[in-house]
C-alpha cells in the first residue's frame, strides 16, 4: 500500500496577535538539523502554497522562530500584465528557506503595492529598497548569501520584517491603504503616481 503525505495547513494569524509585534529568536544549529524543524519547514511551505502567497515567516503562524520560506512560483505570474511584471521586477523565485538572516538594503526606495497574508483582504503602497543582501542560514543550516533585486528584493525585506516584529502597514504610506476589492475596481490599472495624486 502507497501512502501518501498528508496535505496540513496551518493557521496564519491576523494584525492584533502579540506574536507579530515580537522579535524572533535565533534558531540554533541543533534546532534547524531537528526532524521537527524539518517537518515544520514542509508545512509552512504548504500553508504558503495553499493561501497562495510568495512568502511566509515562522511569527505568522504563531511562532517567534527566525524562519521564514519564499517562493514565487511561476503559475502565479501566468495571467498578470506582462509589463506590471516588467515593471516590478518580478520573475519566479525557487523555494528558499531563510534562518536567522540579517540583511543590507541598497538603492533608492521603490514604491509598489503590497499585501500580507496576515491582514487578509487589504493592500498599500511601501516603499522598498530596490536590492537587498541577505546572509543567512539556509535549511539544513548551511551559509548562504542571498543578493536580490525588484520584487525578490520586496519579498525578502517584507518576510525579515516579520521576524523583527513589523509588519508593512508600519511602512506604508497610510493614505494609499484600501481593501484588495477596491484595489482591483479602482486602482490596479493606475499609476502609483495616479494614487499621489489623489
Amino acid at each position: 500500500m502507497i501512502r501518501h503525505p498528508v496535505f496540513v495547513v496551518l493557521k496564519i494569524v491576523q494584525v492584533g496577535e502579540p506574536v507579530l509585534r515580537q522579535k524572533a529568536r535565533p534558531l540554533s544549529p541543533q534546532e534547524i538539523k531537528s526532524d521537527a524543524l524539518q517537518q515544520l519547514i514542509e508545512l509552512m511551505r504548504s500553508t504558503m502554497r495553499d493561501a497562495p502567497g510568495v512568502g511566509l515567516a515562522a511569527p505568522q503562524i504563531g511562532l517567534p522562530l527566525q524562519l521564514a520560506v519564499l517562493e514565487d512560483r511561476e503559475d502565479l505570474l501566468k495571467g498578470m500584465d506582462p509589463q506590471a511584471l516588467a515593471e516590478r521586477e518580478r520573475f519566479p523565485v525557487p523555494f528558499t528557506v531563510i534562518i536567522n538572516p540579517v540583511i543590507t538594503l541598497h538603492g533608492d526606495p521603490v514604491e509598489f503595492f503590497e499585501g500580507c497574508l496576515s491582514m487578509a483582504g487589504f493592500t498599500a503602497i511601501v516603499p522598498r529598497a530596490h536590492r537587498v543582501r541577505v546572509e543567512c542560514l539556509g535549511r539544513n543550516g548551511e551559509q548562504q548569501v542571498i543578493e536580490a533585486s525588484g520584487w525578490h528584493a520586496r519579498i525578502l525585506q517584507h518576510e525579515i520584517d516579520h521576524l523583527h516584529g513589523t509588519v508593512y502597514i508600519d511602512r506604508m504610506l497610510s493614505r494609499s491603504l484600501m481593501t484588495v476589492d477596491n484595489f482591483g475596481r479602482h486602482w490596479k490599472n493606475k499609476s502609483i503616481a495616479d494614487l499621489h495624486r489623489q
